[in-house]
């Protein structure tokens, strides 16, 4: 008899610089996502701290450093702030569609502009269409892209401000990537409205999780995590719930505004 699946592969990448740690050198450990079985797999590994980019599942696996946290929020306890409910007032006439996962021209030139004013010097700066096709189209799992557009008196598509590339797990939607209108002078907060909208659409799903990524602590690109509870980290014992110190004014200056 033949088994129901091969067993995956695992590989190490080599060191390289952190970009979230100065001084400190990052290393992967990832496996290839494909077949039949890739919504298994995937599902698999995202409960124990896996991520994914196109057909490839990774997870940090630093020598000399245990940092970078999975976090995951609780959809169905989420209590959502005051500053938070009133992002979902001012944003909630957004027109949002999830759509199948098939870059466009308009997706495009959104994540250019995105990339120009919040990451510059990231290590997605250089990335073209072919690139940007590429991280949208070459999923071997339930995937989707979000979209969030302006309304329309009537009723035809409006004004793209915001995207998420998401995938569908067991348990949860996995936020892979977002990007947003960064200089909507009347859409303050497109990206945390985004998780909020991703964290309403998991518990109306009855799905129990939305995946955020990593999270380090201190860092402040990644303070804004830290505003979605309850919140849970995955350690050595498994997934358990945690109560993250987060500064909103460093939050505010790096996250989602």
């Amino acid at each position: 008899m033949s088994a129901p699946f091969r067993f995956p592969r695992f590989f190490v990448t080599s060191p390289a610089p952190c970009p979230y740690l100065e001084g400190k050198t990052e290393r992967k450990v990832f496996t290839e996502l494909g077949g039949n079985n890739a919504n298994d797999l995937n599902d698999a590994l995202g409960r124990i701290g896996f991520r994914r980019s196109q057909s490839v599942a990774y997870r940090p696996s630093c020598a000399d450093c245990s940092a970078c946290v999975s976090v995951r929020v609780c959809a169905n306890d989420f209590a959502p702030s005051q500053s938070q409910k009133r992002n979902v007032r001012r944003n909630r006439d957004l027109v949002v569609t999830a759509c199948r996962p098939w870059a466009t021209e308009e997706q495009y030139a959104l994540l250019r502009s995105y990339l120009t004013t919040r990451h510059p010097n990231g290590g997605m700066a250089d990335m073209d269409e072919q690139d940007f096709a590429d991280m949208v189209e070459q999923t071997p799992v339930d995937s989707y892209m979000i979209e969030y557009r302006e309304p329309t008196s009537d009723g035809s598509r409006g004004r793209l401000v915001g995207c998420c590339l998401t995938d569908r797990q067991g348990d949860g939607l996995s936020m892979i990537y977002s990007f947003f209108d960064t200089q909507h002078p009347l859409r303050e907060g497109l990206g945390t409205y985004i998780i909020l909208d991703h964290v309403q659409r998991a518990a109306r799903a009855g799905l129990p999780y939305v995946y955020l990524g990593y999270w380090i602590e201190g860092s402040a690109r990644m303070a804004y995590k830290a505003r979605f509870r309850p919140l849970e980290k995955l350690g050595p014992d498994g997934w358990s719930r945690f109560e993250p110190i987060a500064s909103d004014r460093i939050a505010a200056i790096f996250e989602l505004a």
